[in-house]
């Protein structure tokens, strides 16, 4: 029975496409734009980085010291905590890469990985400050209250979160920190970064002509007329941004930073998009690790980001 929905499925978007492809086509071509102005400038960095950092043993050195607030605030291992700090960092979803290098690595449990999903795959200061402050809104210092926010909702979560299983951080690494030399692990952390990021640029574009053909087609329309008329783009924005953040922001491009439309920025990017659900699950093909708790934590991440957002910018305004 499943097959065959998806055999429908796929010839019914097969169908789409062929009516449609014009708008299919710039809907790919606007896809890859982002990929290349911003998904690949802003991330490639962060990923190549951070899984150096996991396989020079990093996280087994860091865990000591974070140990007991870790345990405290979120009933977590300090080792597991450093995910949450490369997860803020690198963006989507650097997070969720992170936990899995740190699962094959063995120094984390599976339990712990998937808890620790929820909360610490999130977006970095580079989409939120430079893509969402300067790039839509026009001030850097807009993006930055937006992170500062989309990281007290992340947080915010893993508080809300917070495990009551017994200390996590007494497991041992099953494996000892890696003791080749740099030059051999170079060229692997690029390897495994390319083949990571080209993944996640393909869901940004297969996305990003969903939400161009659902666009094309008028299928968002009437629900955006359920919305008073001078809501209505930033409601259009967030039903894309829904499905694909980049879309989404990009969408709301000319609006003015009301604090609505600034809480409305802010809970796309606290949910992430649909897409971002498929590239966590596809860094984490190779691991044994879950995807229940993640679409959780964005949830909940995207309350707390818009009620945080409208607030903090109504009184300020």
């Amino acid at each position: 029975m499943k097959n065959r929905f998806a055999i429908l499925s796929a010839l019914a978007a097969l169908f789409v496409l062929i009516v449609a492809s014009r708008q299919a086509i710039e809907s790919a071509r606007y896809g890859l734009q982002l990929c290349l102005e911003l998904i690949l400038p802003s991330l490639f960095p962060f990923f190549l980085i951070s899984v150096l950092l996991s396989r020079l043993g990093l996280p087994l050195r860091l865990g000591r010291r974070l140990s007991r607030p870790a345990e405290r605030l979120f009933g977590i291992s300090g080792v597991g905590a450093t995910a949450l700090v490369v997860g803020l960092c690198g963006g989507y979803p650097m997070g969720a890469a992170y936990l899995a290098d740190m699962l094959r690595e063995g120094v984390i449990r599976e339990d712990e990985a998937e808890h620790l999903l929820a909360f610490c795959n999130n977006s970095g200061p580079a989409f939120l400050v430079g893509a969402v402050g300067a790039g839509i809104f026009g001030s850097p210092r807009l993006g930055l209250a937006l992170y500062s926010i989309h990281a007290l909702a992340a947080v915010g979560t893993g508080l809300l979160l917070r495990r009551r299983a017994p200390r996590p951080s007494s497991h041992k690494a099953k494996t000892p920190v890696s003791t080749a030399s740099f030059s051999q692990l170079l060229p692997e952390a690029v390897q495994q970064t390319v083949s990571a990021l080209l993944t996640v640029c393909g869901f940004v574009v297969c996305f990003t002509v969903f939400t161009g053909l659902l666009r094309a087609n008028g299928i968002l329309e009437p629900l955006v007329r359920l919305f008073p008329e001078g809501n209505r783009e930033a409601v259009l924005a967030f039903l894309i941004g829904f499905w694909e953040i980049g879309g989404g922001i990009g969408a709301l491009r000319g609006l003015p930073p009301t604090p609505l439309n600034l809480a409305i920025a802010s809970a796309m990017v606290g949910w992430g998009g649909v897409s971002v659900q498929f590239q966590t699950l596809a860094v984490l093909a190779d691991s044994n690790i879950k995807g229940a708790l993640h679409r959780t934590g964005r949830l909940s991440s995207a309350v707390l980001s818009f009620c945080l957002s409208y607030l903090i910018f109504t009184l300020r305004s």
